[in-house]
């Protein structure tokens, strides 16, 4: 459920990075149905007006936040941790400079410390925290959508090696709908941490049966040697493996949640947002 657009002196100028990535578009598209104005954040200079701004984080000089009071940090992700921590150092350090008052930043569930690209999360979280900044963390679950693109079904049968274990898959559009209402209202949030994951923690067996196809899932070793010759960014295999292996250990079933209090309704059913 979205809340009603606040006044404009609660709220400032907004600011969102990514907000054409998967979640952005989603966070954007909410704010829009709110009729509640903000500058998108766009990585081609050439679509750079009056509400989208142009911003690379690895171009310090495009990092400019006057007149932003609240930034929304979508994590800078796909690098390794020190291209990440680097990244969001450098947008910190200017929201700081330009008088940014608060940053809300989409990090990860602390159940996910067993994955290996929750470092740069928590680094940045801590940076925040030791930030003149007032800050809001929301600590987002693994996407039910990501879990249905890791367990598409070849010849009838799911081999994703997911062993017994389960994951609090969460719907992106719930994080979307979460998000634009800490936006909304962020002096309500500030200085919390919220655990955003799904209400039921499902496994291979339930996306099997959602695609009626059979769940024999394979070895892990099995699936590395398969992601060592996909052609994939040389961190992504291990980022990939650390998913397989933390579901596998059942490590990511957790479903105590800040999402129903903060969504004022039900969550979505993961099984039902697997695409």
């Amino acid at each position: 459920m979205l809340l009603k657009r606040t006044n404009e002196e609660e709220q400032g100028m907004l600011m969102m990075t990514s907000a054409s990535g998967q979640l952005g578009r989603l966070v954007a598209s909410r704010l829009q149905s709110l009729n509640t104005p903000f500058i998108a954040a766009t990585h081609d200079q050439a679509r750079a007006g009056e509400f989208t701004r142009y911003l690379d984080f690895d171009l310090p000089e495009t990092l400019q936040f006057g007149g932003i009071r609240t930034l929304l940090l979508i994590s800078a992700g796909y690098g390794e941790d020190d291209v990440v921590t680097a990244r969001h150092e450098r947008v910190i350090t200017a929201a700081e400079r330009d008088g940014v008052e608060h940053i809300v930043y989409t990090s990860l569930t602390g159940a996910g410390d067993h994955l290996t690209f929750s470092l740069a999360h928590r680094w940045t979280e801590r940076r925040l925290q030791d930030s003149r900044l007032s800050w809001t963390i929301l600590r987002n679950g693994l996407y039910a959508e990501l879990l249905g693109s890791l367990t598409l079904a070849e010849g009838g049968v799911v081999r994703t090696p997911l062993g017994e274990g389960r994951l609090a898959a969460v719907a992106r559009a719930d994080l979307a709908d979460v998000t634009a209402n800490v936006l909304l209202r962020p002096s309500n949030h500030a200085g919390k941490v919220y655990e955003l994951v799904g209400p039921q923690a499902v496994g291979g067996e339930d996306v099997a049966e959602i695609q009626g196809a059979q769940y024999r899932p394979s070895s892990l070793a099995e699936m590395r040697a398969k992601l060592d010759q996909s052609g994939l960014l040389p961190f992504q295999p291990a980022m990939l493996m650390s998913i397989y292996s933390s579901i596998s250990g059942d490590f990511l079933s957790g479903t105590t949640s800040d999402l129903p209090q903060l969504l004022g309704c039900e969550p979505r059913p993961a099984l039902s947002h697997l695409t």
